[in-house]
């Protein structure tokens, strides 16, 4: 049994439904999934084990990927990852996105892998589909000691 963690945050419910998702895999194989949800509310911890972050894209300002373009409702999960040492367990992102924002489409979590200096293990669009969760499943199980 591999026991894997996941911060993620969620304003419509759309990154939830995916991590759920995720969580149904991950059970379905023997594993544990153990979820964490960083809101504006959320008290900072210290992180002191291996995990995976699960961001949405919600920007403001310009249509491209310069600096006009800023996140929003997604920087508390940021400012967590960036506390204390918790970025040192971070081991890589997925992402979440629309794909009718063209360039735009998952620019938090090519943004966050980039600052954060870890790998974007994956990109899903909306709530993401079970197949979808089963491939982050079996690229993030190698992760935590599990084989792929």
């Amino acid at each position: 049994m591999v026991t894997m963690n996941v911060l993620y945050t969620s304003t419509e419910g759309n990154t939830k439904s995916f991590v759920e998702k995720l969580k149904t895999v991950a059970e379905s194989n023997g594993n544990v999934l153990l979820t964490k949800n960083i809101g504006d509310e959320t008290e900072y911890e210290i992180e002191t084990a291996p995990y995976i972050a699960v961001v949405p894209t919600y920007l403001t300002g310009g249509t491209g990927t310069g600096p006009d373009v800023t996140e929003i409702f997604t920087n508390a999960l940021g400012d967590y990852i960036a506390y204390e040492n918790n970025r040192q367990f971070l081991k890589g992102i997925v992402g979440g996105g629309n794909r009718n924002f063209n360039v735009q489409f998952d620019l938090t979590g090519r943004r966050y892998a980039e600052k954060f200096d870890v790998p974007l293990l994956f990109e899903f669009e909306l709530r993401g589909s079970i197949f979808d969760a089963e491939k982050v499943y079996n690229l993030m199980k190698p992760l935590f000691g599990g084989e792929s």
